[in-house]
């Protein structure tokens, strides 16, 4: 094989290589294809909580000592603090309300539609990835598990 031939060669695998490697890291921890890397069918205590933890439960925000807007998202109140319970600020809205993350104030302030007040979280530590769980883990029934 002359040098142009393993050149061209080279390439080709390497463009093969990185395209599977690529398509691998759209497969979440449940092995289900979904193109951004959200998991399709989340867990309360595995995907969940950690991001309330991480980007809410923090100091002068959603943990017990602050609790804003009489809101605590630490580990072991989040789940009874906002499953099924009216938000403070929209009462007529659950904070999330099972299978209809479209209609949960939790959601809500986290895409920045809400009526009332700034959008969530104040520090923007939250990804679209972290949302889209959200989101999955509400539409599947806001499971605690």
């Amino acid at each position: 094989m002359n040098s142009k031939a393993c050149l061209i060669f080279s390439m080709i695998f390497l463009l093969i290589f990185f395209v599977g490697c690529k398509s691998s890291s759209n497969v979440d921890r449940n092995g289900n294809g979904n193109g951004n890397g959200a998991i399709q069918n989340p867990s309360f205590a595995n995907d969940i909580q950690p991001i309330f933890t991480s980007g809410c439960a923090l100091a002068g925000c959603h943990n017990a000592a602050s609790a804003s807007a009489g809101l605590v998202l630490d580990q072991g109140a989040a789940y009874a603090n906002i499953v099924n319970v009216a938000s403070s600020q929209e009462p007529n809205l659950m904070l999330v309300l099972p299978s209809d993350a479209d209609n949960s104030y939790i959601v809500i302030k986290l895409e920045g539609r809400q009526n009332v007040g700034v959008r969530m979280p104040a520090s923007g530590s939250i990804t679209g990835t972290q949302l889209q769980n959200i989101k999955n883990w509400i539409n599947n029934g806001a499971q605690n598990n």
